[in-house]
């Protein structure tokens, strides 16, 4: 039977715009379930998803590009309410033999929108004629199809909305999905529930029951493993696990001897003693430091890490005996890209969600957070009463202190790195900016430094420091810190942390550079 949660969905098409991920998040936090298919997506598996409505994305290309994207017309007229965006207008006109032109500007950052027609799209926002919308285009349309009116205009593009008085298509040159356009949400809003009719029946706390359900039934009376790191997404897909099947679940948890100062323990103590599930915790840190102790090439070190995560991981599945089913933590930006409009990335960090022990180890996946984007991952956290410290953690990569010390990993050098971290993540915390930024850490550098302490010569290690907000990772600005703050960093670094001498600030933004230095 069809979860209940999944009656009233939303298709997007990806035409390959930076903002796809953005449309779904948005549709999400209208409470109604929304997944992200490409374009080439064929009618018949449309039909199949049955969506109340479809939202075209944006897109680099141009309708006139030899190898423009190009959905199935017919989608157009099966009576699904469909919403193009900027490119997905374009093609929408295009595709209904109106006529599209390359802009004589480019249109691009914050556009004066004007109102024609409150119904439908815009519905509510009859106090807001004139409004700012984000604009990124090079082509627009310069005369509609037939059956297709404008509702609203800016003074670069006359045609900046439209609705077909013959079927349910509405298509917006602007993007209504970025939070520089302030009334897009309302916009969005109106077309899901509004249109679409859509119920607002997507929410966290509906997800678990619906998810301990499905767990039960898929899992029987089988036997999982769980590898759990600490990080938010391992711990909540254990915690679920937890609730749904008990005793059944066997959670292992390899201390690599790469994390931060005090870590191992931390998770320990929370998963005994705070959730009250039983966690097999296997100390095999040394075992990766000398694995570790000549590499020196940063991809090396996580491949390194990987095999070994691996190798360690499959000893201790052995011990257990009979077992049926591997969890993993994948998320659905790590699904969106496995069928992306560009295809799976290059380098999968395979030792992050143990990739490759379900062939090896002839183990059934269960991935209960699939459907979910990182932020409603924190938000099923809570429900579940997972400690807002291990919630709100910042992202940590999956090969651990090794990537943030350039050069060989060496117990001295862990020790290092772990010390000077652990006084950023205190300073930052005390300073109220720990949950304000993406990143915020330390890196060893692989050079010494001569300095004066106590009137003697030295000749030290250099620690540099990253703190960087982003929305998602994907791209990243350094945070322009307090200088009292940058000064606090720098005393107690160099004091209390024997064997560094020197500090530095990292001021490079991603892209060009990275968040981690290797």
């Amino acid at each position: 039977m069809e979860n209940s949660l999944h009656q009233e969905k939303i298709l997007i098409l990806d035409f390959g715009s930076q903002y796809t991920q953005l449309i779904a998040r948005r549709v999400r936090e209208c409470k109604v379930y929304s997944e992200i298919h490409p374009f080439n997506t064929s009618l018949d598996k449309i039909k199949r998803f049955n969506p109340k409505g479809i939202i075209l994305s944006g897109s680099p290309a141009s309708v006139h590009d030899r190898e423009a994207p190009r959905i199935n017309e017919q989608l157009l007229t099966m009576g699904c309410p469909v919403l193009g965006i900027c490119y997905g207008m374009q093609h929408m006109v295009h595709l209904f033999r109106g006529d599209v032109e390359k802009s004589a500007d480019r249109e691009f950052g914050k556009a004066q929108l004007f109102i024609d027609d409150h119904t439908d799209l815009f519905h509510g926002l009859n106090g807001h004629s004139e409004m700012h919308v984000w604009m990124s285009h090079g082509d627009r349309v310069k005369a509609l199809p037939a059956d297709f009116t404008i509702i609203a205009h800016s003074p670069n593009s006359p045609v900046a909305a439209i609705r077909s008085t013959k079927y349910p298509l509405y298509g917006v040159q602007f993007h209504p999905e970025v939070v520089h356009t302030p009334h897009g949400k309302q916009m969005l809003e109106n077309f899901v529930y509004t249109i679409c009719a859509c119920q607002p029946l997507w929410d966290m706390k509906s997800f678990i029951e619906s998810s301990i359900t499905q767990i039960r039934e898929e899992v029987s009376q089988e036997r999982i493993i769980c590898g759990v790191s600490g990080g938010v997404d391992s711990t909540v897909v254990a915690v679920l696990l937890h609730k749904a099947i008990g005793k059944q679940l066997s959670c292992i948890f390899i201390d690599n001897g790469l994390l931060r100062k005090g870590e191992a323990q931390k998770v320990v103590e929370v998963f005994r003693k705070h959730l009250h599930i039983d966690l097999i915790h296997v100390d095999a840190s040394q075992h990766f430091i000398d694995k570790l102790s000549t590499v020196t090439d940063p991809e090396r070190k996580r491949k390194v890490i990987g095999e070994e995560f691996i190798y360690v991981f499959e000893k201790e599945a052995e011990k257990l005996g009979n077992v049926t089913f591997l969890a993993q933590g994948t998320l659905y930006p790590d699904v969106i890209e496995s069928i992306s409009l560009k295809g799976p990335s290059a380098t999968i960090k395979s030792h992050h969600n143990v990739g490759g022990l379900p062939v090896r180890m002839k183990l059934r996946l269960i991935e209960p957070l699939r459907e979910l984007f990182k932020d409603e991952v924190r938000v099923v956290g809570r429900e579940l009463d997972i400690p807002d410290e291990m919630i709100n953690r910042q992202p940590f990569p999956g090969p651990g202190l090794a990537v943030r010390i350039l050069g060989p990993v060496s117990n001295e050098a862990l020790s290092l790195l772990r010390e000077a971290d652990a006084r950023v993540l205190e300073e930052m915390k005390k300073a109220e900016l720990y949950n304000e930024v993406w990143q915020s850490f330390a890196v060893l550098l692989p050079v010494k430094t001569v300095g004066v302490m106590g009137d003697e010569r030295t000749y030290e290690n250099v620690i540099a420091l990253r703190v960087v907000t982003s929305v998602d990772g994907m791209t990243a600005d350094w945070v322009r810190l307090p200088y009292d703050l940058l000064a606090t960093l720098s005393n107690r670094i160099i004091n209390e942390v024997r064997g560094i001498n020197r500090v530095v600030y990292d001021i490079s933004s991603k892209p060009p550079s990275t968040i981690e230095w290797e």
